[in-house]
């Protein structure tokens, strides 16, 4: 057989084929039938496709699907959780702009808005997260976009997120949520009172629980105005990100496990934080689920009232009332602790190095267990918002491990803080 011919083979495999996984579609060229074809075409509405960066039917699939897990109209498909949130920022500020950041903001995140936004004549504030009125009086005109978490990074600071997007709200300004804690599952960001207010955008990192496995970087931009949506897609058109059709399968193949995998985790993480508060080495414990964390109030009232599951409200309702103890909300597997201040950072770097179980990485959501310490102090700005702990934070990612092996994990390693 020539080259030629083996090229432009005329097999094609028959129709009606279908599996319980959607195929992979690669591709930059897509192929039209006729010039007509390839005018008319439109791929901003799905209804068409025209180039692999514009996406596939696995993509647009994937789209759907996540639009649907977190209650939004229409998602976006970038790189990386991160570029989910700088895809918003170059979308929708120019320059003279301001943007307001939570005092407890993601690391990677305020580096964007300090050594490249400001390039740009973008600038940023930051308000204390747990003090609404706060960010009211720091909205002013020149206000474009705030960014909310929930709960902060690291810290775990869970704020009254309806309060929140109540106040942007009123001042006329885009809200947008990381919601990659939430995963979807924890709170509905665009139902948050079960009437209907809702953050503009929902970014996420799909590193974390959609994917899983610790092996994919993808991120999302969820929303649910059609003009909003179409102004963040143009712009991540111009940019060019992308996504690998692998990585989209993976995603893909993930998500049906999420609320199992989820739930899971949580529970683990809820029992060995239970128990790290009973230890005399341990200041406090990080945790929105646990009594007496910052915020813990704030989540009760969002994620315990028994309307996190979204896509089913009436089940939700009818499994509260047959069982009332089962309303114990959702909060991740994540979580930090500080030491007491008498501990030095060489002795809580031991504690880390002798953990084995818990394996030394950033990211969670995965199977596997990890731990990192971190420095408070100089992830904050001491104007903004007072860090009230002296001691050295360690956040903990908890995978599916037994929970009894990570808890006598941890165990033997807090005998090498002496």
């Amino acid at each position: 057989m020539k080259i030629t011919d083996l090229i432009h083979h005329s097999y094609q495999p028959p129709q009606g084929f279908e599996a319980p996984q959607i195929g992979v579609h690669k591709a930059s060229t897509v192929i039209f039938s006729n010039v007509a074809a390839m005018r008319t075409r439109e791929w901003k509405d799905k209804s068409g496709y025209t180039y692999g960066l514009h996406g596939t039917p696995t993509t647009f699939v994937l789209e759907e699907r996540l639009a649907a897990l977190e209650g939004g109209l229409q998602c976006v498909l970038v790189p990386s959780g991160l570029s989910a949130i700088t895809s918003v920022d170059l979308a929708l500020l120019q320059s003279g702009d301001q943007m307001l950041l939570p005092h407890n903001v993601y690391g990677s995140r305020l580096a964007f808005t300090q050594d490249e936004l400001i390039r740009f004549g973008i600038t940023t504030r930051f308000y204390d997260a747990m003090d609404a009125g706060d960010l009211a009086a720091k909205i002013t005109p020149k206000t474009k976009l705030v960014w909310l978490e929930a709960p902060g990074s690291v810290t775990m600071e869970f704020p009254d997120l309806p309060a929140l997007v109540r106040i942007c709200r009123e001042k006329g300004v885009i809200c947008a949520l990381d919601n990659t804690w939430g995963a979807g599952l924890a709170f509905n960001a665009f139902d948050l009172d079960g009437q209907g207010l809702a953050v503009d955008i929902s970014a996420q990192a799909l590193t974390k629980y959609p994917s899983g496995g610790g092996d994919v970087l993808m991120g999302s931009i969820i929303t649910r105005d059609e003009a909003l949506h179409l102004k963040i897609k143009l712009s991540h058109m111009r940019i060019g990100f992308g996504v690998a059709a692998n990585d989209a399968e993976l995603v893909l193949r993930s998500l049906p496990s999420i609320g199992i995998r989820y739930r899971a985790a949580d529970q683990s993480a809820r029992q060995l934080a239970r128990w790290l508060k009973t230890r005399t080495e341990v200041e406090a414990v990080l945790h929105p689920a646990i009594d007496g964390a910052p915020g813990h109030q704030h989540w009760q009232n969002l994620c315990q009232k028994g309307s996190f599951d979204h896509v089913n409200l009436a089940r939700a309702a009818t499994d509260l009332i047959a069982n009332p103890a089962s309303n114990q909300g959702l909060a991740a597997g994540l979580f930090s602790i500080v030491f007491h201040e008498k501990y030095t950072q060489a002795q809580v770097d031991a504690f880390v190095d002798a953990l084995k179980l818990f394996k030394i990485g950033y990211s969670w959501g995965g199977h596997l267990s990890l731990v990192v310490p971190y420095d408070i102090p100089s992830m904050r700005d001491p104007k903004v918002s007072h860090w009230p702990y002296r001691g050295i934070l360690v956040r903990f990612s908890i995978g599916f491990e037994e929970a009894a092996d990570l808890q006598a994990d941890m165990q033997q390693a807090l005998a090498h803080l002496a």
